[in-house]
């Protein structure tokens, strides 16, 4: 479990100016990583580490010099065009590469000159997917979210007796994982409508969002070989943020008995920041049950997973439009929470996933399930904010919703903030829905 050190001190500045401004989500206490190039060119993509508005060209850092000993190997492989590589160098690296950075960013720093020489304003960036993801798991570690949706379906026995026990997930796909920005058609798909005596084919009529949290893979493990809760940490990269669309219709006819399928598989979007755990370590907080609540079997169960293994990241959802947008609005905040409610934490998703055996790899991507907080107004999908549906959300202008229209957008943020700490944050995800493709004819 990462600890706190020099870096986080909040009484750290920068050289680069916009790091030290309040509301920034860069500051030199963050230091988290991206794979990006300058927009309009040709340039490969390589790995970026953000400070204020600026982003450190760890590509150009490494051709400098800038650095050695275990940082400069740790640069090296962070200049590459995905950050599998520096992923899979563990946390030692990572933490040699952030000390470096952060030393080298502070005022009066003596390496200013050559680093300043390798900064990209971000507003000159594209982004990129971080890593190349090999396998991607969706969990279900929001206990609200689970309890809300059960309800809807099963009024009497909302929460499966397994819940509580297991951290639940299913095995999705990498293929269709974009980056920020990304725009997708509305699905095709099969469902049920009320009352009909078969299915009808056409374009999703309830899509929704799922706001999650992304978790990315360091270091693997062997084939056959668990992680051990108390070493679980070890193995994880960073956190980002997390849209994973879903079309409620086609879910509820496909679902049965072997869980999602053509109802996720369309379209996932993530942030293009990465924050390491070593940066979050002035938020975590105490991972709790409630005493009446089976606490965890050992092999999910560890002294610092009790004292520290939750983190209380602040989470936003904000819905933008097409008339909105026209018309120069600011979006509309449509729900608020944070991730100290997940009822698994990290360490024990990490921990359960390979339990049997299963080996991880550089790279891969969890996604921690719909993040919902103990109030309806902290839902963090459509379904549970509308009531299936039954109760659409006002919007500002007049308009409504209970699920998305083609057009609109949705950006998901994230921050850390509390007295005696450094703000940080996790910069956007956005995504948007175009029209489905005309429906096939025979």
């Amino acid at each position: 479990m990462s600890l706190l050190n020099e870096t986080h001190d909040p009484a750290l500045r920068s050289w680069v100016a916009s790091a030290n401004h309040a509301d920034t989500d860069f500051p030199i206490q963050n230091l988290p990583f991206a794979i990006f190039r300058r927009k309009g060119g040709s340039e490969r993509f390589r790995g970026g580490v953000a400070i204020g508005d600026q982003i450190v060209d760890l590509a150009a850092v490494a051709a400098a010099g800038v650095f050695d000993g275990p940082a400069a190997a740790a640069v090296q492989a962070a200049a590459q065009e995905k950050l599998n590589a520096l992923m899979a160098l563990g946390q030692p690296a990572w933490s040699a590469l952030r000390l470096a950075l952060s030393r080298a960013l502070r005022e009066g720093a003596a390496g200013q000159p050559r680093l300043q020489a390798c900064l990209v304003p971000q507003a000159a960036a594209q982004y990129e997917v971080p890593a190349r993801i090999g396998d991607y798991t969706d969990f279900y570690t929001s206990v609200h979210h689970a309890t809300n949706i059960g309800r809807l379906f099963r009024p009497d026995n909302p929460l499966l007796p397994n819940y509580k026990w297991v951290p639940i997930g299913y095995h999705g796909r990498a293929s269709s994982i974009g980056v920020s920005g990304q725009a997708f058609r509305r699905p095709l798909g099969q469902s049920m409508p009320p009352g009909a005596a078969q299915p009808a084919f056409g374009p999703c009529k309830r899509l929704d969002i799922e706001l999650e949290l992304g978790v990315f893979i360091g270091p693997g493990n062997a084939q056959g070989e668990p992680v051990d809760i108390a070493r679980a940490e070890e193995h994880v990269f960073g956190i980002c943020l997390l849209n994973d669309w879903s079309a409620r219709d086609i879910q509820a006819w496909e679902y049965q008995p072997l869980g999602p399928f053509l109802s996720k598989s369309f379209a996932t979007t993530i942030s293009p920041w990465i924050v390491t755990l070593e940066a979050l370590a002035p938020y975590r907080v105490p991972f709790q049950r409630p005493a009446e609540d089976p606490q965890p079997l050992p092999y999910l169960d560890s002294a610092a997973n009790r004292e520290g293994g939750a983190l209380d990241i602040q989470l936003q959802v904000d819905l933008r439009t097409a008339r909105m947008r026209e018309a120069a609005q600011a979006p509309a905040t449509i729900c608020r929470t944070s991730y100290r409610h997940a009822y698994w934490t990290v360490a024990q998703m990490v921990a359960h996933h390979t339990v049997n055996g299963c080996n991880l790899q550089p790279g891969d991507l969890f996604g921690s399930g719909t993040l919902s907080g103990p109030t309806l107004d902290q839902a963090g999908a459509l379904i549970e904010l509308t009531a299936g549906g039954k109760q659409p959300l006002a919007l500002p202008g007049g308009e409504q919703r209970t699920f998305l229209e083609d057009g609109d957008s949705v950006v998901i943020r994230g921050w850390c903030e509390k007295p005696g700490a450094a703000r940080i944050g996790f910069g956007s995800c956005e995504g948007t829905v175009l029209p489905a493709l005309p429906t096939p004819q025979r």
